[in-house]
């Protein structure tokens, strides 16, 4: 079926008549009560809402995720590292650290600072078993009330944000022997 949808009449050349279109008649044809038109656009605009909604937080999820893949990957990244670092502290305690060698170390601990790399576990600190891991045990410290770090066998690193890297490997002292409760009975 073939509309003609010309203005102009092609044989007579005068104005057609809008009811003489078969479509705007059909169009015309149809009663839509004033009701409907309203629900309709009611119903149209929470559809525009909700899509308008859904894009916000797809948005806020992708920025979100970017910012987790980042923080994974760099993660990654100074996982590697450590054990560099490792190295170049143990040469910095033998007095090996010296000349260019010193200026690569200092420049590598620069960067990895400005990563959000911190190192912890000092000796003395209070045992804290979510970032210190015990090897040994040292012998107890009577002037501590709470079992303390003796010695940083390997120090720990953690991100600026609190995610641990590794932990500090330490030696702990227990707290100081309290007094033993009198358990002799008589017999």
């Amino acid at each position: 079926m073939v509309h003609d949808r010309r203005r102009l009449d092609p044989d007579t050349g005068e104005v057609r008549a809008a009811a003489a279109d078969p479509l705007q008649a059909e169009v015309v044809d149809e009663a839509v009560p004033e009701g409907t038109l309203e629900d309709a656009a009611a119903e149209l605009t929470a559809d525009l809402q909700r899509v308008t909604a859904e894009y916000a937080n797809y948005r806020k999820r992708v920025d979100r995720d970017r910012v987790a893949v980042v923080d994974m990957a760099t993660a990654g990244l100074l996982s590697g590292l450590l054990p560099v670092l490792d190295d170049i502290d143990r040469a910095r305690q033998h007095g090996d650290l010296t000349g260019a060698f010193a200026a690569v170390a200092d420049r590598l601990e620069q960067v990895t600072s400005k990563l959000g790399l911190e190192r912890f576990g000092e000796a003395g600190e209070p045992f804290d078993p979510s970032v210190h891991e015990a090897l040994m045990q040292a012998e107890p410290d009577p002037a501590q009330t709470v079992a303390t770090c003796a010695a940083v066998l390997q120090p720990g690193y953690r991100l600026s944000g609190g995610r641990v890297l590794r932990p500090a490997r330490v030696s702990v002292a227990e707290a100081g022997a309290t007094a033993p409760a009198d358990t002799a009975t008589d017999q």
